[in-house]
């Protein structure tokens, strides 16, 4: 337990950092800080049991891969996008693998649909005029996978899924919509201030659901 709290620990210091570092323009000590923070939600999937089920390996397959996204991500080009674009798309379908094999109920997952649904046509709306024509359709995509997590996520709670399935999904959601605005739209703010704290707490949170989805 207590190295369980020590990565936790690690990975919201490391966070703090890469923002603080970002902020300050200074993308080579941002990458260090990047690369302490990933490779600290892996570790504490594994800390907290994700080899010991099905559902806890689909999961650390899609940390992996969200690892491999970041890193890609440290890049500025259109190429480094579209590599991380593609890796996040897959550990998103990891995730919603994992939890179809978590379980799931119906109910919960039609009732979900509508809303997260909705969001994601406004939010494509609001992306396609930003978003050059050869993207959009792997935005669109990336779009609709994430979508598809959210909204599987929610159906595991009709299964006595871990909360922290939800959390981790929402807070994923909303930080690829931070990487959007700032990478597409190119807001003036700097999204990251937010996004890069919601998406490693949803990490976070995710890696941590292994450990109460042992039997899965």
């Amino acid at each position: 337990m207590i190295y369980v709290r020590m990565l936790i620990t690690i990975t919201a210091f490391a966070c703090i950092a890469l923002v603080a570092l970002l902020f300050a323009g200074l993308p080579g000590p941002a990458a260090a800080a990047k690369f302490i923070a990933s490779s600290a939600f892996i570790t504490l999937a594994l800390y907290s049991g994700a080899l010991t089920s099905v559902y806890g390996r689909l999961i650390l397959a899609g940390l992996a891969l969200s690892w491999c996204g970041d890193m890609f991500l440290v890049g500025q080009s259109r190429t480094a996008f579209l590599a991380g674009l593609s890796a996040f798309l897959l550990a998103h379908v990891a995730y919603v693998t994992a939890f179809v094999r978590h379980g799931y109920a119906r109910r919960w997952v039609l009732v979900a649909a509508v809303p997260v649904t909705a969001i994601a046509i406004s939010v494509f709306v609001w992306l396609a005029p930003h978003t050059l024509p050869d993207l959009l359709n792997p935005v669109r995509a990336y779009i609709a996978v994430i979508s598809v997590m959210v909204i599987f996520a929610i159906g595991t709670q009709g299964q006595g899924g871990s909360r922290l399935i939800v959390a981790g999904a929402i807070m994923f959601f909303l930080s690829d919509l931070s990487v959007a605005s700032l990478r597409l739209v190119q807001t003036d703010y700097p999204t990251y201030l937010i996004g890069l704290p919601l998406y490693y707490a949803g990490q976070v949170c995710l890696a941590l659901s292994s450990a109460q989805s042992r039997s899965h």
